[in-house]
């Protein structure tokens, strides 16, 4: 039963910004309904950011919550620096092969120390951020805009978890089911790689 916690308090987290602003101006709610937006609008962010959850539902533990954390936290700053226009060099590519790699992480199992997981959340994260910080509607807040885009990662993120922890209740099925999604996750970001998508 505890396993289902962190699926069912998604609607809450991710909300609960909104509900904060409820009587904020129009121009900051229209940046964090854009920020929130964003990273849904794109699959290679959609299907990058689920499998981070997925990957930190196979590790369990402390990396339940320290994979995702450090995806939110390093996205955060490549935001801000992608806002300040600061460019990440190849930030397309790093974000298209966050999505090869982290596809191949899910339906290949490999033996990765829980930090290894951690470490490469963060550092694909910084790509993302920057993208979504780069293309922040003029005009809009900053602050707004960034806290719409964790919040969208966040619920991503805890759907990749709901997914991870579901296949690991359902023993091989799910886990063949999750396992086939990360290759096709891989595959895809293989097609954007190569310029086929």
């Amino acid at each position: 039963m505890r396993r289902a916690i962190p699926t069912t308090l998604a609607p809450a987290f991710v909300f609960a910004p909104t509900v904060a602003l409820a009587h904020a101006g129009h121009g900051d709610t229209s940046a964090l309904l854009s920020g929130f937006t964003h990273p849904l609008t794109g699959i290679d962010h959609v299907l990058a950011m689920v499998a981070v959850g997925v990957l930190a539902a196979q590790f369990g533990g402390r990396a339940l919550w320290l994979v995702p954390l450090s995806f939110i936290s390093i996205m955060a700053i490549g935001g801000v620096l992608g806002m300040a226009g600061i460019l990440i060099p190849f930030a397309e590519v790093g974000v298209a092969l966050s999505v090869v790699v982290l596809g191949l992480t899910i339906a290949f199992p490999f033996r990765l120390q829980s930090l290894v997981a951690v470490a490469l959340a963060g550092l694909f994260a910084l790509f993302h951020g920057q993208v979504h910080g780069a293309e922040i509607p003029a005009a809009a807040s900053g602050l707004y805009y960034t806290a719409g885009f964790i919040g969208a990662t966040a619920l991503l993120h805890l759907t990749g978890i709901g997914l991870g922890l579901f296949a690991l209740e359902t023993k091989t099925l799910g886990n063949r089911v999750v396992q086939a999604g990360g290759g096709g996750t891989a595959l895809f970001g293989a097609a954007i790689l190569i310029g086929v998508l």
